[in-house]
């Protein structure tokens, strides 16, 4: 490579001797993609924090359910104001300016947010499995304490696995010499050998995948065949009544349930086989395609307060109460709306 060429490349850190490459983008493109992925943030960011409050605010709202649903978001908030900024630069810029120290809390921050997530949609599912399937012992078995016991343990295991992951370096075992030849000063990249590669792809997409499609079928089945037995009664009394409205209920559980599941598919699949199969090809996936397979992901946390609030009516009545406390200084209580 001639001096002059030399000279061209945009470097992370010009003036240190093993800069990475700062990645070139015309000066359009990067005010786009930063105006974008901001945009992202904010929505993951806010949207996930009036679930947080309107569970808290109201009463009506702490169930067992809605506690996983504030666990999760309180989980995807914490995506969205201490992963994604950050990710955000790395991704436009291509560099890292903080620091290994920093790159690796980062990287087990992102892995434990986003295990934890998948979990807290996996036990969704089934509390939602355990209430329509099995209605009489739901209220028995599905309490606040039992609900926040495997909403602690999903944590503090999410926390441990991942963090062990990333800081005793066992997921770039055999990989050294490569990892040795990409390397340079501004980079923060997780390597993934075959071995562990495999194992976070089972953990974080196929175990939570196969529980929410599996329980998904199951809810559908029960749903359809309430519905069927609703369906041939012809007096109606004020036990139908409420029997259709209960059936209606489940309808529209299992349909937001759907809605969960195929939302979660759509972001996870493509990142899932990538980091499956990149480890077996010698990581020839290109940078700016993994990174947008990343960011593919963290849009299921943009999505999840979403869902909740355009399908369950129960928030749209408390994001209505508190914009109108907050913006407009009008008092309103749940009950109210």
């Amino acid at each position: 490579m001639s001096f002059n060429e030399t000279e061209n490349i945009l470097l992370c850190y010009p003036l240190h001797p093993d800069s990475c490459p700062r990645t070139h983008r015309l000066t359009g493109v990067k005010v786009a993609m930063y105006a974008f992925i901001s945009l992202m943030i904010l929505m993951t960011v806010f949207g996930n924090l009036l679930i947080i409050i309107s569970i808290s605010h109201f009463k009506q709202l702490q169930s067992p359910t809605h506690l996983i649903v504030q666990s999760l978001a309180v989980c995807d908030c914490l995506l969205g104001s201490l992963v994604m900024p950050y990710s955000m630069v790395r991704s436009v810029e291509g560099c890292w300016f903080l620091g290994d120290v920093v790159c690796k809390v980062h990287s087990s921050l992102d892995m434990t947010l986003c295990f934890s997530s998948l979990l807290h949609l996996s036990l969704i599912s089934i509390d939602r499995y355990w209430a329509i399937c099995d209605p009489l012992k739901y209220k028995m078995r599905v309490t606040n304490t039992t609900v926040t016991v495997f909403i602690i343990f999903t944590w503090i295991f999410s926390l441990v696995y991942c963090f062990s992951v990333v800081f005793s370096g066992v997921s770039a075992v055999g990989l050294e010499a490569l990892i040795l030849q990409m390397s340079c000063f501004g980079r923060c990249v997780l390597f993934f050998n075959k071995e562990w590669g495999l194992t976070c792809v089972i953990l974080l997409f196929i175990i939570p995948g196969t529980i929410l499609s599996s329980l998904y079928i199951i809810i559908f089945n029960v749903v359809k065949k309430h519905t069927k037995v609703l369906s041939e009664k012809v007096s109606v009394t004020t036990t139908c009544v409420n029997s259709q409205s209960s059936a209606q209920r489940e309808r529209k559980a299992a349909k937001t349930l759907a809605l969960v599941m195929g939302v979660f598919f759509l972001c996870w699949l493509p990142l899932s086989i990538a980091a499956a199969v990149d480890s077996f090809l010698d990581f020839v996936t290109p940078a700016d395609v993994f990174e947008a397979l990343v960011w593919f992901a963290y849009f299921n946390s943009t999505c999840n307060p979403l869902i909740y609030g355009f399908f369950y009516p129960c928030f749209q009545k408390a994001f209505k109460a508190l914009i109108s406390l907050y913006l407009w200084n009008q008092s309103f209580t749940y009950s109210d709306i």
